[in-house]
């Protein structure tokens, strides 16, 4: 758990509150923001749970005390100036008191950059097959036994590509295996984040 964070610079804070930024140790998805007072960064300190101070009752509040939706503390940073807060957490449950995953009603799911948004475009030829300008509606149209022969070998062009000292081809060769493997994972009904929690668990 990495505490090893500045202490907020409490005198220039309006009110002696500092804004907390949550967001998920794994996802980095921002699930809400809260403010903070010295005590309530005790108590979140010792709890290993977030706690907030709360400014329209005037107390502290530890997310999660009633619902059960806690935020279990993984770590803390400051930023450049001292007056905001970067709380990451493993929670329990949704954050909103609405009900959803964030305060912004969005899914606290994982995020992958651009091979999120190609994955999209991947189940999107999945599910329209009879696209004929479309080299991976071909794919999924020939069955799950020849795009497994494709990332087989894309795999082995791979690995001969690895041994050599072209890092141009290398480069390309690993960008189809991957294209490839990512089209072969819809195909058995799975996604990054099948594996991303496989990974997960293996980790524990």
């Amino acid at each position: 758990m990495r505490l090893d964070f500045s202490t907020p610079a409490w005198e220039k804070l309006e009110q002696g509150l500092v804004p907390a930024i949550i967001q998920d140790a794994t996802t980095k998805s921002v699930l809400m923001l809260g403010y903070m007072n010295a005590q309530a960064l005790d108590k979140t300190l010792k709890l290993k749970k977030v706690t907030f101070f709360s400014r329209s009752k005037q107390r502290l509040w530890t997310k999660g005390e009633e619902s059960g939706n806690f935020l279990n503390l993984v770590s803390i940073k400051n930023d450049c100036d001292k007056d905001t807060l970067l709380v990451s957490v493993n929670p329990t449950g949704p954050t909103c008191h609405k009900g959803s995953d964030t305060c912004w009603n969005e899914e606290n799911s994982g995020r992958f950059g651009f091979f999120g948004e190609l994955e999209k475009t991947i189940a999107s030829r999945k599910a329209n097959q009879d696209d004929d300008n479309s080299y991976v509606a071909s794919l999924f149209r020939k069955g799950i036994n020849k795009i497994a022969q494709k990332v087989g070998e894309e795999a082995v062009e791979t690995v001969i590509e690895a041994k050599d000292d072209n890092d141009t081809l290398f480069l390309n060769e690993s960008a189809d295996l991957l294209f490839h493997y990512l089209i072969l994972l819809q195909a058995k009904g799975f996604s990054l984040k099948d594996i991303e929690a496989t990974l997960l668990e293996r980790k524990k």
